[in-house]
């Protein structure tokens, strides 16, 4: 039997996506009546709305799934050209940042738990490994954070003259290091503690000490410090 799409423009105001924020706000609206907004309007034999629900699924309705797809992965469910690829891509970069900008309040560093809600929405998404510092001041507040280098699938160089120097001009008292694991595992490798030691030892040194090194992933983080590896 032939599906008969109603369009939206023929749904009761209630039903419709944009009427529907206008009326009771943006948080009743579900996520598939979100970007059915974005997208405007669906493919032949789908609205909006379906159209949204089946990408969504096609990710088991995880928005952080969603956000990695490429325009042309997104491009690939009928009904959706790349003008609207574009807009859902922009819309969910432009809430990876916001979560970003979000994490940043949080300046004063307490836990490792603090260094991945900062660090997490920056790196903990990547395909490719980055390694970043977070400097501090006396009261343990992050004065500045920076991304020293970026690499493949399975390292990235970490020069430690860039480190000190780095830390010089931002006038720290002391650092955190943190890197992403793209392959979403936390155990640190041989390498990820050889770099540490020698972080640490020259930071000893130079009287700026290492707090903590962190891996992040999408989900979790390890912490050196919290293992008693420091």
């Amino acid at each position: 039997m032939e599906q008969i799409n109603f369009p939206i423009t023929n749904w009761h105001e209630d039903d419709r996506p944009r009427e529907k924020l206008m009326l009771k706000g943006k948080s009743v609206l579900s996520d598939a009546e979100l970007i059915a907004i974005l997208i405007g309007s669906g493919s032949r034999n789908e609205s909006a709305v379906q159209l949204s629900q089946k990408i969504l699924s096609s990710v088991d309705n995880n928005l952080n799934a969603l956000g990695k797809l490429t325009i042309k992965q997104l491009m690939e469910f009928k009904g959706i050209g790349e003008a609207k690829a574009i807009s859902i891509a922009a819309a969910l970069e432009l809430g990876r940042r916001r979560r970003a900008e979000e994490a940043l309040e949080l300046k004063k560093i307490t836990s490792s738990k603090n260094v991945f809600e900062i660090m997490q929405p920056i790196i903990g998404e990547l395909a490719y490994e980055e390694f970043w510092l977070l400097f501090l001041n006396n009261s343990n507040k992050v004065i500045a954070k920076s991304q020293l280098s970026k690499g493949g699938l399975t390292g990235t160089v970490v020069d430690i003259r860039v480190i000190f120097k780095a830390a010089f001009e931002n006038n720290a008292t002391s650092i955190i290091l943190a890197h992403n694991h793209p392959s979403g595992k936390l155990a640190p490798s041989d390498a990820d503690k050889q770099i540490t030691t020698k972080i640490k030892t020259a930071g000893q040194q130079l009287d700026i000490p290492i707090l903590d090194h962190v891996i992040i992933t999408e989900n979790g983080y390890f912490s050196f410090a919290d293992e008693g590896i420091f």
